[in-house]
This record gives C-alpha cells, sequence and structure tokens, in this order.
C-alpha cells in the first residue's frame, strides 16, 4: 500500500458513510479500483469485501480497470444522438478496435458514453481528455485520435 492511499484510509476511517467517498477518491488516486483496494477500503470501514465491491459495481462512475493516457467521452444527450452520436461510436469502433467502455491494449485511448457533456449546440460532441471537439464526423473524429495518439 503506498503512502497516499494509506493517509486516504486513514482520513477517513473513523468517518460515517465513508464507503463512496473512500472509493471515489482512491479512483482519483489511482485512475480505478482495483480489489486490493476494495479489500482495504473493507477492513478500514468494517464493511465485507463483497459489500464493498456490490457498492462499486452498482455505480457507473467506478471503473476497474486503468484507464488509457488518453479519454474520448462520447457525448449521447439527445442533440448528439440526433446529430450523429452513433456514427462517432462506430467511427471509433472502426479507428481504435474498441467500443465504449474499454480500452486499447496498448493503454493509449479509452472511450465512454456519457449522458451529456452540455455543449448542445456543437452537437455531435466528443471530449478527449479536457479539450471539447464540436460538430464532429466521423472523419474529423479520427483525425482528432490520430493527432493525439501522436502527441
Amino acid at each position: 500500500m503506498d503512502k497516499g492511499f494509506n493517509e486516504l484510509l486513514q482520513h477517513w476511517k473513523a468517518q460515517k458513510g465513508n464507503v463512496i467517498p473512500l472509493l471515489q477518491k482512491t479512483q482519483e488516486l489511482r485512475g480505478y479500483l482495483d480489489q486490493e483496494d476494495m479489500e482495504a477500503i473493507a477492513e478500514v470501514t468494517g464493511k465485507s469485501p463483497a459489500e464493498i465491491y456490490g457498492v462499486a459495481t452498482f455505480y457507473a462512475q467506478f471503473r476497474f480497470e486503468p484507464p488509457g493516457r488518453h479519454t474520448l467521452k462520447v457525448c449521447h444527450g439527445t442533440a448528439c444522438h440526433v446529430n450523429g452520436a452513433e456514427g462517432l461510436d462506430l467511427a471509433l469502433k472502426t479507428e481504435l478496435g474498441i467500443d465504449p467502455g474499454e480500452t486499447t491494449a496498448d493503454g493509449e485511448f479509452s472511450v465512454e458514453r456519457v449522458a451529456c457533456l452540455g455543449c448542445c449546440s456543437l452537437a455531435p460532441v466528443v471530449m478527449l481528455d479536457q479539450e471539447v471537439h464540436g460538430r464532429l464526423t466521423g472523419d474529423k473524429l479520427k483525425k482528432v485520435v490520430r493527432r493525439a495518439g501522436t502527441s
């Protein structure tokens, strides 16, 4: 167990309602939740590992595999859906060979499907890391991905 994770556990140990904050803070620290982390959280909170895993798998915000170096969030809000979000998913599948919720084998890219990015006037939209790309087509998105892969 590394120092930062140990400090996190000790900080939240005695606090009520600590399971979800511990899971969130652990994911912020590591980028995902692994089995050892969830077992340590179980020990500190007095819950079983199965209870911790049950909570973590209930919420879509938690990941159980390391994320890629770059994260692509494809918006599927109403405006993006109507303007071609499904086509962007297909373009990413063609370009990267993965579906939403997966990471490329080389660890370079993760793709997520999100409910809304709040950029409806730019639909369809993809967020690459912290940068919003709007009015995309499949071909434009592939160019964005290729540029990111060379950076």
